[in-house]
């Protein structure tokens, strides 16, 4: 019996067609990442689960993708191991896992090269993650990031070209209507502070993190189980839905943080970073200060950032934050780093929901040269020559083939324009040069056309 060649849940194919509409998406991003002056990175897919675990919280440990090691990776365990559970099993099965995200692989890449390094370090990388999570719409187990971020700073210019860089990419996807989500794990750590729940910092923001998908009344139950007082609950409660224009939302925090320097210092920050925005000539029109926001990775220490498009069947198609603390658990503490991440799945799944890709710059081969006969295909290849030698995506049918075949290739492939080479092409150089779109053709000589592709 013959298998069905399927792939794993969670796992895609990309065809031509896709491929070409998430190139366009990558090299937009690439061009605005080095026009701020970042420099490309790669790191290997796999790391040792030691640099990986830790990292991401608890939640994150269990999406990593863990890798058996090579050989009789069940050498080493001995029968009590496997009744004591899967904590004493897997260490000694696994000591390598597939990346979760980019970041904690590149702060690794710091500290194992920070010697060679010029500092501020400024790097983007554009590669695969995985995450064993539950596949669904947007979310997939094997997807893109393409991160961008600077190590070695605490200045807040890199939090502002941040915003800048965000603004720009969607600007050029032709993305009008999102929003620049801003928060600071200071404020949420005087929003602690002032409900008196210090103790309770992690249980807080593991609760708050759900807020959009489980509701306020289900948030405030959660609290109260992992025991805040409901005193707490209900000023907590107060806090996070203050609204507003940024303006108003910051003078609402001085007010209730005064006296919690941690609090009052991720006000000034945010303050800061909005000042600095307007003065690269850039209203605050797409950012809101949202104090519900605590991305839940914890690593983060600063300023917190996440993207949503607006009105369409989509999460978050952004995010990173300021993470003053990652590079010491690698040993080499007090190298500040910030960062954020462009989810590309996401951004593609969004400009197809808004019919964004523009079709003009997403062909493939610009022209075909068809052919009616042998000594046309042979004149032929002499055209096909020198289109390609002034960058011209051009191809030739390979084929003896009917002129209907050779135009319907041209069809599927959506190719704009066709040059069709007969005996009377060849004898008077003149060649059929057609539009696909319009259906106009006329006569004219190899190097007109090559003037009509090159400006078209």
């Amino acid at each position: 019996m013959s298998q069905k060649p399927n792939l794993p849940r969670g796992m895609r194919d990309f065809g031509p067609e896709q491929m070409t509409k998430r190139n366009y998406i990558f090299q937009n991003i690439k061009d605005v990442f080095q026009k701020y002056g970042f420099m490309p990175l790669e790191t290997p897919a796999m790391e040792n689960l030691s640099v990986l675990t830790g990292k991401y919280g608890d939640e994150g440990d269990r999406l990593l993708y863990k890798v058996l090691n090579s050989g009789d990776f069940l050498g080493k365990v001995t029968s009590d191991d496997f009744t004591s559970g899967s904590k004493e099993v897997l260490p000694k099965v696994s000591e390598k896992g597939l990346k979760y995200d980019l970041t904690v692989p590149f702060a690794r890449y710091v500290v194992k090269n920070r010697h060679e390094l010029t500092i501020p370090f400024k790097r983007y990388q554009m590669q695969p993650v995985w995450r064993a999570d539950n596949p669904q719409k947007g979310r997939y187990r094997e997807f893109y990031q393409c991160d961008a971020d600077v190590i070695g700073t605490e200045s807040l210019l890199c939090e502002t070209e941040i915003i800048l860089m965000i603004n720009e990419v969607f600007e050029q996807l032709g993305i009008t209507d999102f929003t620049i989500k801003m928060n600071h794990r200071k404020i949420l750590n005087g929003v602690t502070e002032y409900i008196g729940a210090k103790d309770k910092e992690t249980d807080f923001l593991v609760a708050i993190d759900k807020l959009d998908k489980i509701g306020m009344a289900k948030v405030k139950q959660e609290l109260v189980n992992r025991g805040l007082t409901n005193e707490s609950v209900e000023k907590a409660e107060q806090v996070l839905n203050i609204s507003g224009e940024n303006l108003e939302r910051l003078n609402i925090l001085k007010n209730v943080l005064e006296g919690f320097p941690s609090g009052e210092e991720g006000i000034n920050d945010i303050e800061s970073i909005l000042a600095m925005v307007q003065k690269f000539g850039l209203d605050d029109h797409h950012i809101e200060l949202d104090v519900t926001l605590a991305r839940g990775l914890s690593y983060y220490t600063g300023t917190i950032f996440e993207v949503k498009v607006n009105n369409v069947s989509m999460g978050s198609v952004t995010g990173g934050g300021r993470y003053d603390d990652l590079t010491g658990v690698f040993g080499v503490p007090d190298l500040s780093g910030v960062g954020f991440s462009f989810g590309v799945d996401r951004i593609y799944d969004v400009m197809e929901e808004l019919d964004l890709f523009p079709s003009d710059k997403l062909t493939g081969t610009k022209v075909l040269i068809i052919h009616l006969d042998q000594t046309s295909f042979e004149y032929g290849l002499g055209a096909l020559n020198r289109l390609r030698r002034k960058s011209i995506s051009s191809e030739i049918f390979p084929d003896p083939a009917k002129p209907k075949k050779q135009f319907s290739y041209a069809n599927k492939k959506g190719i704009p324009y066709v040059i069709v080479v007969g005996s009377e092409e060849v004898n008077t150089g003149l060649l059929t040069f057609k539009d696909m779109h319009t259906g106009n053709e006329e006569k004219c000589t190899l190097e007109s056309i090559i003037g009509k592709l090159s400006i078209d």
